[in-house]
């Protein structure tokens, strides 16, 4: 497959969302019953898969080779090739870009729709995305954290696309450590206006040619601020000046010095930024609360935007193990090379038709639905978190997405990363050129494992907060979701994956408490296998996902028979789970007995030994 081949399919997306979860229920709510049928989602999913294949996938050829080019100046620093200029008017006037960032308005989308919208977008070109997925951030700050006027003159062009909008939150010496933000606002004589200086890098779509204005969210401490991250504000900071009225005026001060020359994903411009080189660049502060006794919300009102980039980052990393899929098993198809194991004279074959190819092609076609499952689901809790009729189901559904955003983040975008590797060795030494698709996939997604909070920072979190929050209640329902799901369900076509899986959640409980010991004696031990504890928590709960799918299509294959069109649909979805649960899920068998073991050779080593 090269660049400019689309391929991913839709079959697998659909029954996720309109046949394994629970759309009715979602669709039942008032956000979404007067608007929306469970088969309204496939209009947009098809219009969606056209631009893709048309318009989006054809000029991710050029977002690797040409990419965006630093030129300089005050107006457009970065610039794009034309096919992007195309691609994004294309999305964006389809009403398929940062629209979806618009959750107050009346019939908006389910997120849970928008997710597998995004995926297809990401298969077809994983950088372009990026011109319009960091502006849906920036609308979700503002929407609840903002002023009216804020509201009433940034969203509508922002939703457009006419604007695009970013985070500035990191600088060369404040990355994960955010509380070391060193750019200054200083309050000038209009209440909530502020004068901003410092410097931001790694600032995604930071600048381009696509949007008429830019609106940078800047993290920075006012005078008297306190000390680490309880200092921090957040204020709106356009490139261009936006008057009272909404038009927009002149430069703000905003320089781009100059752009990250990237592993992957050339086609998105990352950038460093100087705010105020001249002492002339205006933010206002976002919202009408004013830092009090050196506090600022910036940390909190950012989160808004911090916790919605990292589910999605999991989502351009699922993009990314479909289109290297899909890829790989184009190619494994037509490929002919070898002879079968069990006829050595006979005749050369395809490779698909190769033992440890089928295990490859298993491998990515499995984590590939399971990680489906877990994102969307997730998706589908925020949903009802925000939607659902039934106050009690809103709160649970919050606690399930907060647990579950680490795993969406960390886990699949890890995935990716191994996935992609398979496609590539699917592919022989074809994959190891640049004219496959698969070279840039495997360099365009290892920059998600780093993105939003480091994967370690995300194992923190699920080990920290997300296992104590509200005493732990939360967690021990997402735990016990699981238990009552294997041990309530009893069928015979299943039985050895039930059996692995409960046997699996015994092992799990048992890192659990590890990890609960640890938290009382042993700090460092828990950090150090906190990345492993994150992905034994996806592993067994994607496990219970992609089995009760499996149950699903055993149900629908039963009703319609072997013979009917969509019959190998349901025998495929019945084949990958087994895969995973009997091939991925044992993994959890190793966490347990690393734990047990509990090695501490890592941090006991002497750093002069690490030669």
């Amino acid at each position: 497959m090269p660049h400019n081949n689309y391929l991913y399919q839709t079959r697998d997306m659909k029954f996720q969302i309109k046949e394994w979860l629970d759309m009715e229920q979602l669709l039942a709510s008032d956000g979404y019953k007067d608007y929306y049928g469970v088969d309204d989602i496939d209009s947009f999913m098809d219009v969606n898969a056209k631009i893709c294949k048309d318009v989006l996938c054809p000029a991710n050829k050029d977002a690797d080779e040409i990419g965006m080019k630093y030129v300089g100046g005050n107006e457009n620093a970065v610039v794009s090739p034309e096919s992007f200029k195309q691609a994004y008017n294309t999305v964006v006037e389809a009403g398929l870009g940062p629209q979806f960032g618009d959750r107050q308005s009346e019939g908006k989308m389910p997120l849970c729709w928008y997710a597998p919208i995004l995926e297809q977008q990401v298969g077809a070109s994983p950088a372009i995305i990026m011109l319009w997925c960091l502006t849906q951030g920036a609308t979700t700050v503002l929407q609840f954290e903002g002023t009216e006027k804020q509201k009433e003159l940034y969203l509508p062009k922002l939703y457009s696309g006419e604007w695009g909008g970013t985070m500035g939150l990191t600088e060369p010496g404040a990355g994960s450590e955010v509380g070391n933000c060193s750019t200054k606002a200083f309050a000038t004589d209009t209440p909530g206006l502020y004068k901003i200086k410092g410097t931001k890098c790694f600032i995604t779509s930071g600048d381009h040619d696509c949007a008429e204005n830019i609106i940078h969210l800047v993290l920075a401490k006012t005078e008297g601020a306190a000390e680490g991250t309880a200092g921090i504000s957040l204020f709106i900071v356009p490139k261009f000046w936006v008057a009272d009225d909404g038009s927009v005026g002149a430069w703000n001060d905003v320089t781009t010095v100059g752009i990250e020359h990237k592993m992957g994903i050339h086609g998105s411009s990352t950038c460093t930024l100087a705010f105020g080189e001249n002492n002339e660049c205006l933010g206002w502060l976002v919202g009408d609360a004013f830092p009090v006794d050196g506090k600022g919300k910036g940390i909190k009102q950012m989160f808004r935007f911090m916790n919605e980039e990292r589910i999605n980052t999991g989502l351009f990393s699922l993009g990314v193990i479909g289109a290297a899929y899909y890829a790989a098993l184009d190619y494994t198809k037509i490929r002919v090379q070898g002879r079968k194991s069990t006829d050595p004279k006979g005749p050369q074959v395809r490779i698909i038709e190769h033992e440890d190819v089928r295990r490859m092609l298993m491998y990515q076609k499995a984590s590939l639905e399971a990680s489906r499952a877990l994102l969307y689901s997730s998706y589908y809790y925020i949903d009802l978190s925000h939607e659902a009729n039934d106050a009690a189901l809103r709160d649970h559904a919050e606690d399930m997405a907060q647990i579950n955003i680490p795993l969406c983040k960390a886990y699949v975008s890890d995935t990716a990363w191994s996935s992609t590797s398979e496609s590539i060795q699917c592919h022989g030494g074809y994959g190891f050129i640049e004219e496959y698709a698969a070279a840039s996939l495997a360099r365009d997604c290892k920059i998600y494992s780093l993105w939003e909070g480091t994967n370690f920072i995300q194992a923190q979190d699920l080990t920290g907060r997300k296992f104590s929050m509200k005493d732990g209640a939360p967690f021990k329902k997402w735990l016990a979701e699981i238990a009552d799901f294997v041990s309530g369900k009893k069928t015979d076509e299943f039985a050895g994956e039930f059996a692995l899986l409960a046997e699996a959640l015994d092992s799990y409980k048992t890192i659990l408490a590890k990890n609960d010991e640890w938290q009382a004696n042993n700090k460092p031990l828990k950090q150090l296998f906190a990345t492993r504890t994150l992905h034994a928590s996806a592993r067994i709960y994607c496990g219970k996902l992609i089995l009760d799918q499996a149950l699903l299509a055993s149900k629908k294959l039963a009703e319609l028979g072997q013979d009917h069109f969509d019959a190998n649909f349901y025998k495929s979805k019945i084949a990958t789970a087994k895969f995973y649960v009997n091939n991925i899920v044992p993994d959890i068998f190793g966490i347990a007995k690393a734990l047990q073991v509990a090695d501490d050779s890592s941090i006991a080593i002497a750093e002069e030994l690490f030669v």
